[in-house]
Protein backbone atom coordinates (compact mmCIF):
# COMPACT_ATOMS: atom_id res chain seq x y z
CA UNK A 1 0.00 0.00 0.00
CA UNK A 2 1.22 3.49 -0.86
CA UNK A 3 1.34 5.43 2.40
CA UNK A 4 2.94 8.50 3.83
CA UNK A 5 5.70 6.47 5.45
CA UNK A 6 8.07 6.40 2.44
CA UNK A 7 8.05 10.18 2.25
CA UNK A 8 8.52 10.49 5.99
CA UNK A 9 11.37 7.96 5.98
CA UNK A 10 13.31 10.24 3.67
CA UNK A 11 13.15 12.87 6.41
CA UNK A 12 13.60 11.08 9.73
CA UNK A 13 13.73 7.33 10.37
CA UNK A 14 13.05 7.28 14.12
CA UNK A 15 9.81 9.23 13.76
CA UNK A 16 8.69 6.97 10.94
CA UNK A 17 9.18 4.06 13.33
CA UNK A 18 6.35 5.35 15.52
CA UNK A 19 3.93 4.49 12.71
CA UNK A 20 5.34 1.04 11.94
CA UNK A 21 2.96 -1.91 12.16
CA UNK A 22 4.53 -3.45 15.25
CA UNK A 23 4.44 -0.15 17.15
CA UNK A 24 0.79 0.48 16.29
CA UNK A 25 -0.22 -3.07 17.21
CA UNK A 26 1.74 -2.89 20.46
CA UNK A 27 -0.09 0.32 21.39
CA UNK A 28 -3.42 -1.36 20.62
CA UNK A 29 -2.62 -4.29 22.91
CA UNK A 30 -1.57 -1.99 25.75
CA UNK A 31 -4.88 -0.15 25.43
CA UNK A 32 -6.81 -3.44 25.44
CA UNK A 33 -8.09 -2.98 21.89
CA UNK A 34 -8.69 -6.32 20.12
CA UNK A 35 -9.11 -6.65 16.34
CA UNK A 36 -9.54 -9.35 13.74
CA UNK A 37 -7.09 -10.05 10.92
CA UNK A 38 -8.73 -8.30 8.03
CA UNK A 39 -7.74 -6.03 5.19
CA UNK A 40 -8.50 -2.88 7.16
CA UNK A 41 -6.63 -3.67 10.36
CA UNK A 42 -5.64 -0.84 12.78
CA UNK A 43 -2.28 -0.18 11.09
CA UNK A 44 -3.76 -0.01 7.58
CA UNK A 45 -6.71 2.08 8.73
CA UNK A 46 -4.43 4.52 10.53
CA UNK A 47 -2.29 5.00 7.44
CA UNK A 48 -5.35 5.50 5.29
CA UNK A 49 -6.58 8.05 7.82
CA UNK A 50 -3.28 9.94 7.57
CA UNK A 51 -3.32 9.68 3.78
CA UNK A 52 -6.84 11.12 3.74
CA UNK A 53 -5.83 14.15 5.81
CA UNK A 54 -2.61 14.72 3.87
CA UNK A 55 -4.84 15.16 0.85
CA UNK A 56 -6.99 17.84 2.54
CA UNK A 57 -9.54 15.41 4.04
CA UNK A 58 -10.39 13.98 0.65
CA UNK A 59 -13.48 11.85 0.11
CA UNK A 60 -13.43 8.26 1.33
CA UNK A 61 -14.20 7.06 -2.21
CA UNK A 62 -10.93 8.69 -3.34
CA UNK A 63 -8.74 6.69 -0.96
CA UNK A 64 -8.71 3.43 -3.00
CA UNK A 65 -7.24 5.38 -5.93
CA UNK A 66 -4.62 7.03 -3.72
CA UNK A 67 -3.61 3.84 -1.88
CA UNK A 68 -3.86 1.34 -4.73
CA UNK A 69 -5.95 -1.00 -2.57
CA UNK A 70 -9.49 -2.28 -2.99
CA UNK A 71 -12.03 -1.52 -0.27
CA UNK A 72 -15.36 0.23 -0.03
CA UNK A 73 -15.97 3.61 1.56
CA UNK A 74 -18.37 1.96 3.98
CA UNK A 75 -15.76 -0.58 5.11
CA UNK A 76 -13.17 2.16 5.66
CA UNK A 77 -15.69 4.31 7.53
CA UNK A 78 -16.49 1.44 9.91
CA UNK A 79 -12.80 0.62 10.39
CA UNK A 80 -12.02 4.26 11.16
CA UNK A 81 -14.87 4.36 13.65
CA UNK A 82 -13.40 1.33 15.46
CA UNK A 83 -10.06 3.05 16.05
CA UNK A 84 -9.91 4.15 19.71
CA UNK A 85 -9.42 7.85 20.36
CA UNK A 86 -6.82 6.94 22.98
CA UNK A 87 -4.78 5.11 20.34
CA UNK A 88 -4.67 8.15 18.07
CA UNK A 89 -3.96 10.46 21.00
CA UNK A 90 -1.11 8.22 22.13
CA UNK A 91 0.48 8.17 18.67
CA UNK A 92 0.12 11.94 18.33
CA UNK A 93 1.73 12.47 21.75
CA UNK A 94 4.57 10.08 20.91
CA UNK A 95 5.17 11.85 17.63
CA UNK A 96 5.15 15.25 19.38
CA UNK A 97 7.73 14.02 21.89
CA UNK A 98 9.84 12.71 19.01
CA UNK A 99 10.00 16.00 17.17
CA UNK A 100 11.35 17.68 20.31
CA UNK A 101 14.64 15.96 19.51
CA UNK A 102 14.52 16.86 15.83
CA UNK A 103 16.99 19.55 14.72
CA UNK A 104 15.59 22.99 15.51
CA UNK A 105 16.62 26.58 15.08
CA UNK A 106 18.72 28.37 17.67
CA UNK A 107 17.20 29.20 21.05
CA UNK A 108 16.37 32.70 22.25
CA UNK A 109 18.98 33.51 24.91
CA UNK A 110 19.08 29.85 25.92
CA UNK A 111 15.32 29.43 26.11
CA UNK A 112 12.85 27.65 23.88
CA UNK A 113 10.01 29.95 22.85
CA UNK A 114 6.48 28.50 22.68
CA UNK A 115 3.37 30.16 21.31
CA UNK A 116 -0.07 29.57 22.85
CA UNK A 117 -3.31 30.59 21.18
CA UNK A 118 -6.92 29.59 20.73
CA UNK A 119 -8.96 29.14 17.56
CA UNK A 120 -11.96 27.20 16.29
CA UNK A 121 -13.21 24.94 13.52
CA UNK A 122 -16.61 23.97 12.18
CA UNK A 123 -18.33 20.64 11.46
CA UNK A 124 -21.63 19.21 10.13
CA UNK A 125 -24.91 20.21 11.74
CA UNK A 126 -25.98 17.09 13.66
CA UNK A 127 -27.87 16.91 16.96
CA UNK A 128 -24.98 15.21 18.76
CA UNK A 129 -22.42 17.78 17.62
CA UNK A 130 -24.77 20.65 18.47
CA UNK A 131 -25.25 19.25 21.97
CA UNK A 132 -21.54 18.61 22.52
CA UNK A 133 -19.87 21.67 20.96
CA UNK A 134 -22.61 24.28 20.52
CA UNK A 135 -22.87 26.96 17.86
CA UNK A 136 -22.15 30.73 17.79
CA UNK A 137 -24.75 32.99 19.33
CA UNK A 138 -27.17 34.90 17.18
CA UNK A 139 -27.96 31.88 14.98
CA UNK A 140 -31.34 30.20 15.18
CA UNK A 141 -31.58 26.42 15.75
CA UNK A 142 -31.18 24.57 12.47
CA UNK A 143 -29.53 27.57 10.75
CA UNK A 144 -25.94 27.33 11.97
CA UNK A 145 -23.14 24.83 12.32
CA UNK A 146 -21.45 23.53 15.48
CA UNK A 147 -18.03 25.04 16.24
CA UNK A 148 -15.32 23.58 18.46
CA UNK A 149 -12.74 25.50 20.48
CA UNK A 150 -9.11 24.64 19.74
CA UNK A 151 -6.24 25.48 22.09
CA UNK A 152 -2.81 25.01 20.52
CA UNK A 153 0.81 25.07 21.71
CA UNK A 154 3.41 25.64 18.98
CA UNK A 155 7.17 26.09 18.75
CA UNK A 156 7.91 29.67 17.67
CA UNK A 157 11.04 28.80 15.68
CA UNK A 158 9.97 25.65 13.85
CA UNK A 159 6.17 25.78 13.93
CA UNK A 160 5.90 22.28 15.42
CA UNK A 161 2.56 21.65 17.11
CA UNK A 162 3.27 20.21 20.55
CA UNK A 163 -0.30 19.74 21.73
CA UNK A 164 -3.92 20.60 20.98
CA UNK A 165 -6.93 20.57 23.31
CA UNK A 166 -10.41 20.36 21.76
CA UNK A 167 -13.38 21.56 23.77
CA UNK A 168 -16.87 23.09 23.31
CA UNK A 169 -17.15 26.49 21.68
CA UNK A 170 -17.93 28.45 24.84
CA UNK A 171 -14.70 27.52 26.59
CA UNK A 172 -12.35 30.23 27.81
CA UNK A 173 -8.76 29.94 26.64
CA UNK A 174 -7.56 29.93 30.24
CA UNK A 175 -9.64 26.92 31.25
CA UNK A 176 -7.17 24.48 29.68
CA UNK A 177 -4.03 26.64 29.47
CA UNK A 178 -2.51 24.94 32.53
CA UNK A 179 -3.13 21.54 30.91
CA UNK A 180 -0.53 22.49 28.28
CA UNK A 181 2.16 23.26 30.85
CA UNK A 182 3.24 19.59 31.26
CA UNK A 183 4.15 19.62 27.56
CA UNK A 184 6.77 22.30 28.30
CA UNK A 185 10.26 21.99 29.74
CA UNK A 186 11.76 24.02 32.57
CA UNK A 187 12.92 27.41 31.33
CA UNK A 188 10.59 27.56 28.32
CA UNK A 189 9.03 30.93 27.51
CA UNK A 190 5.31 31.10 26.72
CA UNK A 191 4.34 33.97 24.42
CA UNK A 192 0.62 34.72 24.15
CA UNK A 193 -1.86 37.53 23.65
CA UNK A 194 -3.93 39.38 26.23
CA UNK A 195 -6.49 36.58 26.50
CA UNK A 196 -3.92 34.57 28.49
CA UNK A 197 -2.75 37.45 30.67
CA UNK A 198 -3.87 37.09 34.26
CA UNK A 199 -2.37 36.78 37.71
CA UNK A 200 -3.42 33.13 37.91
CA UNK A 201 -1.73 32.16 34.66
CA UNK A 202 1.50 33.96 35.58
CA UNK A 203 1.52 32.29 38.99
CA UNK A 204 0.93 28.86 37.44
CA UNK A 205 3.78 29.38 34.96
CA UNK A 206 6.14 30.52 37.71
CA UNK A 207 5.34 27.50 39.88
CA UNK A 208 6.14 25.23 36.91
CA UNK A 209 9.53 26.98 36.44
CA UNK A 210 8.33 28.47 33.16
CA UNK A 211 8.54 32.02 31.86
CA UNK A 212 5.95 34.19 30.15
CA UNK A 213 5.80 37.17 27.81
CA UNK A 214 2.16 38.24 27.63
CA UNK A 215 0.39 41.30 26.37
CA UNK A 216 -1.35 43.06 29.25
CA UNK A 217 -5.13 42.71 29.28
CA UNK A 218 -7.00 45.81 28.15
CA UNK A 219 -8.73 46.13 31.54
CA UNK A 220 -5.49 46.09 33.52
CA UNK A 221 -4.28 49.58 34.50
CA UNK A 222 -0.53 50.08 34.11
CA UNK A 223 1.25 53.20 35.35
CA UNK A 224 4.98 53.75 34.83
CA UNK A 225 5.37 56.71 37.22
CA UNK A 226 7.96 55.86 39.94
CA UNK A 227 6.67 55.41 43.47
CA UNK A 228 3.09 55.74 42.26
CA UNK A 229 0.22 54.61 44.46
CA UNK A 230 -1.97 51.57 43.99
CA UNK A 231 -5.49 50.68 45.08
CA UNK A 232 -4.13 49.10 48.27
CA UNK A 233 -2.78 52.51 49.38
CA UNK A 234 -6.10 54.28 48.84
CA UNK A 235 -9.44 54.21 50.65
CA UNK A 236 -11.87 51.54 49.55
CA UNK A 237 -13.88 52.53 46.50
CA UNK A 238 -11.16 54.51 44.71
CA UNK A 239 -10.78 53.41 41.10
CA UNK A 240 -8.59 54.38 38.16
CA UNK A 241 -5.37 53.29 39.88
CA UNK A 242 -3.25 50.17 39.28
CA UNK A 243 -3.77 47.20 41.56
CA UNK A 244 -0.07 46.28 41.33
CA UNK A 245 2.49 47.59 43.84
CA UNK A 246 5.47 49.47 42.39
CA UNK A 247 8.90 47.98 43.27
CA UNK A 248 11.68 49.31 41.04
CA UNK A 249 12.29 51.31 37.89
CA UNK A 250 14.48 49.51 35.33
CA UNK A 251 14.34 52.05 32.54
CA UNK A 252 11.93 54.18 30.48
CA UNK A 253 8.59 52.35 30.48
CA UNK A 254 10.28 49.38 32.17
CA UNK A 255 9.56 48.52 35.82
CA UNK A 256 9.24 45.77 38.40
CA UNK A 257 5.89 45.48 40.19
CA UNK A 258 4.08 42.98 42.36
CA UNK A 259 0.73 41.74 41.15
CA UNK A 260 -1.71 40.86 43.97
CA UNK A 261 -3.77 37.73 44.10
CA UNK A 262 -7.38 38.46 43.11
CA UNK A 263 -10.07 38.04 45.73
CA UNK A 264 -12.29 35.84 43.59
CA UNK A 265 -11.41 32.44 42.23
CA UNK A 266 -11.90 32.16 38.43
CA UNK A 267 -14.85 30.03 37.35
CA UNK A 268 -12.57 27.69 35.39
CA UNK A 269 -10.34 26.93 38.40
CA UNK A 270 -10.94 24.86 41.50
CA UNK A 271 -10.96 26.57 44.90
CA UNK A 272 -8.25 24.19 46.19
CA UNK A 273 -5.85 25.07 43.35
CA UNK A 274 -6.59 28.78 43.76
CA UNK A 275 -5.84 28.64 47.50
CA UNK A 276 -2.35 27.27 46.80
CA UNK A 277 -1.29 30.32 44.74
CA UNK A 278 0.92 32.96 46.44
CA UNK A 279 -0.55 36.23 47.64
CA UNK A 280 1.51 38.22 45.13
CA UNK A 281 4.07 37.66 42.37
CA UNK A 282 6.95 39.77 41.11
CA UNK A 283 6.68 40.60 37.41
CA UNK A 284 8.09 43.08 34.95
CA UNK A 285 6.01 45.53 32.91
CA UNK A 286 7.31 46.95 29.63
CA UNK A 287 5.79 49.35 27.15
CA UNK A 288 7.15 49.89 23.65
CA UNK A 289 6.07 51.65 20.49
CA UNK A 290 5.64 50.10 17.05
CA UNK A 291 7.25 52.28 14.39
CA UNK A 292 6.48 50.06 11.38
CA UNK A 293 4.54 51.91 8.74
CA UNK A 294 0.94 50.77 8.43
CA UNK A 295 0.74 48.89 11.75
CA UNK A 296 -2.59 49.24 13.52
CA UNK A 297 -1.31 49.20 17.11
CA UNK A 298 1.13 51.96 18.03
CA UNK A 299 1.82 51.06 21.69
CA UNK A 300 2.03 47.63 23.29
CA UNK A 301 2.32 46.91 27.03
CA UNK A 302 3.78 43.56 28.10
CA UNK A 303 4.13 41.70 31.36
CA UNK A 304 6.85 39.11 31.77
CA UNK A 305 8.54 36.96 34.40
CA UNK A 306 11.95 37.68 32.79
CA UNK A 307 12.85 40.25 35.42
CA UNK A 308 16.63 40.58 34.90
CA UNK A 309 17.20 43.66 32.68
CA UNK A 310 20.82 42.71 31.96
CA UNK A 311 20.09 39.19 30.78
CA UNK A 312 16.84 40.17 29.03
CA UNK A 313 16.89 43.75 27.66
CA UNK A 314 13.51 45.37 27.17
CA UNK A 315 14.07 45.89 23.43
CA UNK A 316 14.75 42.18 22.94
CA UNK A 317 11.65 41.19 24.90
CA UNK A 318 9.63 43.48 22.64
CA UNK A 319 11.16 41.76 19.62
CA UNK A 320 10.36 38.40 21.16
CA UNK A 321 6.69 39.28 21.47
CA UNK A 322 6.60 40.16 17.78
CA UNK A 323 7.05 36.44 17.11
CA UNK A 324 3.53 35.95 18.46
CA UNK A 325 2.05 36.84 15.10
CA UNK A 326 3.58 33.64 13.70
CA UNK A 327 0.98 31.57 15.54
CA UNK A 328 -1.71 33.15 13.36
CA UNK A 329 0.14 32.01 10.24
CA UNK A 330 0.70 28.52 11.65
CA UNK A 331 -2.97 28.11 12.55
CA UNK A 332 -3.88 29.30 9.06
CA UNK A 333 -1.69 26.53 7.61
CA UNK A 334 -3.39 23.99 9.86
CA UNK A 335 -6.96 25.12 9.18
CA UNK A 336 -6.96 26.53 5.66
CA UNK A 337 -4.03 24.91 3.82
CA UNK A 338 -4.62 21.43 5.26
CA UNK A 339 -8.42 21.79 5.39
CA UNK A 340 -9.12 21.46 9.11
CA UNK A 341 -11.36 24.55 9.10
CA UNK A 342 -14.44 22.40 8.35
CA UNK A 343 -14.38 18.75 9.44
CA UNK A 344 -16.69 16.00 8.14
CA UNK A 345 -17.36 13.71 11.10
CA UNK A 346 -20.93 13.38 12.34
CA UNK A 347 -20.11 12.41 15.93
CA UNK A 348 -18.00 14.10 18.59
CA UNK A 349 -15.61 11.15 18.72
CA UNK A 350 -15.06 11.20 14.96
CA UNK A 351 -14.46 14.95 14.98
CA UNK A 352 -11.83 14.59 17.71
CA UNK A 353 -10.12 11.81 15.74
CA UNK A 354 -10.01 13.96 12.62
CA UNK A 355 -8.57 16.92 14.52
CA UNK A 356 -5.86 14.76 16.11
CA UNK A 357 -4.84 13.24 12.77
CA UNK A 358 -4.74 16.74 11.28
CA UNK A 359 -2.31 17.79 14.02
CA UNK A 360 -0.14 14.76 13.22
CA UNK A 361 -0.15 15.56 9.50
CA UNK A 362 0.64 19.20 10.25
CA UNK A 363 3.77 18.11 12.13
CA UNK A 364 4.76 15.81 9.26
CA UNK A 365 4.69 18.77 6.89
CA UNK A 366 6.61 20.92 9.39
CA UNK A 367 9.21 18.18 9.71
CA UNK A 368 9.74 18.25 5.95
CA UNK A 369 10.06 22.06 6.06
CA UNK A 370 12.62 21.94 8.90
CA UNK A 371 14.73 19.36 7.08
CA UNK A 372 14.65 21.45 3.90
CA UNK A 373 15.47 24.66 5.79
CA UNK A 374 18.63 23.14 7.27
CA UNK A 375 19.92 22.08 3.88
CA UNK A 376 18.90 25.35 2.20
CA UNK A 377 20.20 27.41 5.16
CA UNK A 378 17.10 29.50 5.81
CA UNK A 379 14.74 29.81 8.76
CA UNK A 380 12.11 27.01 8.91
CA UNK A 381 9.21 29.42 8.42
CA UNK A 382 10.77 30.66 5.19
CA UNK A 383 10.08 27.26 3.61
CA UNK A 384 6.71 27.20 1.86
CA UNK A 385 4.24 25.08 3.84
CA UNK A 386 2.24 24.43 0.66
CA UNK A 387 5.32 23.23 -1.24
CA UNK A 388 6.32 20.90 1.61
CA UNK A 389 2.78 19.48 1.58
CA UNK A 390 2.87 18.98 -2.19
CA UNK A 391 6.08 16.98 -1.92
CA UNK A 392 4.65 14.85 0.87
CA UNK A 393 1.37 14.02 -0.89
CA UNK A 394 2.68 11.67 -3.61
CA UNK A 395 4.76 9.75 -1.02
CA UNK A 396 7.08 8.13 -3.57
CA UNK A 397 9.46 5.70 -1.84
CA UNK A 398 12.60 6.65 -3.77
CA UNK A 399 12.03 10.40 -4.16
CA UNK A 400 14.71 12.42 -2.30
CA UNK A 401 13.73 15.65 -0.62
CA UNK A 402 14.35 18.42 -3.18
CA UNK A 403 14.95 22.10 -2.61
CA UNK A 404 11.60 23.56 -1.64
CA UNK A 405 10.21 27.00 -2.39
CA UNK A 406 11.60 29.71 -0.09
CA UNK A 407 9.17 32.52 0.65
CA UNK A 408 10.61 36.04 0.40
CA UNK A 409 11.00 38.26 3.45
CA UNK A 410 8.28 40.90 3.32
CA UNK A 411 9.16 43.43 6.02
CA UNK A 412 6.30 45.78 6.79
CA UNK A 413 3.90 44.03 4.43
CA UNK A 414 0.24 44.68 5.22
CA UNK A 415 -2.90 43.32 3.59
CA UNK A 416 -6.55 44.24 4.21
CA UNK A 417 -8.67 41.51 5.79
CA UNK A 418 -11.39 41.54 3.15
CA UNK A 419 -12.59 39.43 0.21
CA UNK A 420 -12.46 40.79 -3.33
CA UNK A 421 -14.41 38.01 -5.09
CA UNK A 422 -18.11 38.53 -4.46
CA UNK A 423 -20.28 35.78 -3.08
CA UNK A 424 -23.30 34.56 -4.98
CA UNK A 425 -26.49 36.51 -4.39
CA UNK A 426 -28.27 34.03 -2.16
CA UNK A 427 -30.06 34.81 1.07
CA UNK A 428 -28.60 33.52 4.30
CA UNK A 429 -30.49 30.69 5.97
CA UNK A 430 -32.49 32.16 8.83
CA UNK A 431 -34.99 29.28 9.27
CA UNK A 432 -34.51 25.50 9.50
CA UNK A 433 -34.17 23.72 6.17
CA UNK A 434 -37.32 21.61 6.63
CA UNK A 435 -39.37 24.75 7.18
CA UNK A 436 -37.95 26.36 4.05
CA UNK A 437 -38.72 23.22 2.04
CA UNK A 438 -42.34 23.30 3.17
CA UNK A 439 -42.60 26.95 2.20
CA UNK A 440 -41.25 26.22 -1.30
CA UNK A 441 -43.67 23.34 -1.72
CA UNK A 442 -46.60 25.52 -0.65
CA UNK A 443 -45.65 28.18 -3.17
CA UNK A 444 -45.27 25.62 -5.94
CA UNK A 445 -48.64 24.03 -5.22
CA UNK A 446 -50.29 27.45 -5.12
CA UNK A 447 -48.80 28.46 -8.50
Amino acid sequence: MVTILPGLRQVREDLAGLLERKEVERACRELGYAWRNRRLDPWTTLHLFILQMVNQNTAMTHLPHLSGEKFSASAYCQARRRLPVKLIQRLVDSFSRGIEHAPTASLWRGHRVMLMDGSGFSMPDTPQLQAHFGQPGGQKPGCGFPVAHLLALLDARTGFLHDVIISPLRTHDMRHAADLHPKLSAGDIVVADRGFCSYVHLAQLSRANLHAVLRVHQRTIVDFHPHRLCTRNLPKGNTGMPTSRWVKRLGPCDQLVKWPKPKRCPSWMSAEAFAQLPEEILVREIKFRIHDKGCRVREVTLVTTLIDPQAYPAAEIAGLYRLRWQVEVDLRDLKITLGMDVLKGHTAETVIKEALIFSLVYNLVRLVAVQASQRQRVRPHRISFVDALRWLQPAKPDAPLPDLVVNPVRIGRIEPRCIKRRRKQYDLMNRPRDELRKRLKTRRDAA
